[in-house]
């Protein structure tokens, strides 16, 4: 049985995230940004990691939890900036999720577990959290890599696909491998993997 609390979080999680004014048309629907990539965050968990735990599965679905509101423009350029960027999303991101689980229901103890995986705690050594480093760069190979690859030279997206893979782990590059990817896509990914 669904715990109504996990229900009514996930449905917070939504209503927030539908105020994105960004869109994206899949398969012929328009969706609000970050209600997309919420839900393909969530069908690939389940598909990668079938048990995670409702803290995983929250953490998950809350990733990007209303990401426009803090552009990468009101950064510097360069990777200096980049980096306050993420580290800035990551505090904003767990924040926000804390005020919604706590509308939902949640305790404590929970919106502390998943504040740690949002901020990214201990990857490579929490196995929750480099889960959802897994899952975080399944759905960006698998939905948002050859947007990415269209506007950058092969230098870049080399050096990109070779940090992504060095952040997952040996279950998530298998599962990258199985992805429904381009043939450009897989060869690019392939000539990264030389490299690393």
């Amino acid at each position: 049985m669904i715990p109504q609390r996990f229900l009514k979080a996930i449905q917070l999680f939504d209503d927030i995230n539908s105020e994105d004014p960004n869109k994206e048309e899949f398969e012929g629907s328009m969706y609000a940004k970050e209600v997309l990539y919420a839900q393909r965050m969530t069908d690939r968990l389940n598909a990668f990691a079938p048990d995670a735990s409702e803290t995983l599965q929250l953490a998950a679905r809350c990733q990007h939890i209303c990401r426009w509101e803090i552009p990468r423009s009101t950064f510097p350029t360069g990777r200096k900036g980049y980096n306050q960027w993420r580290a800035t999303l990551r505090k904003f991101h767990a924040e926000k999720a804390a005020s919604i689980l706590k509308e939902a229901g949640y305790e404590e103890a929970m919106i502390e577990g998943v504040q740690f995986l949002v901020l990214k705690k201990q990857l490579k050594r929490n196995k929750e959290t480099q889960i959802l480093e897994d899952v975080i760069c399944l759905v960006f190979l698998e939905f948002y890599f050859a947007n990415f690859a269209a506007g950058h030279t092969e230098e870049k997206i080399i050096d990109i696909l070779r940090k992504t893979w060095r952040k997952m782990s040996e279950e998530g590059h298998k599962a990258a491998l199985e992805l429904p990817l381009a043939e450009e896509a897989l060869g690019l990914i392939k000539k990264a993997l030389e490299y690393v």
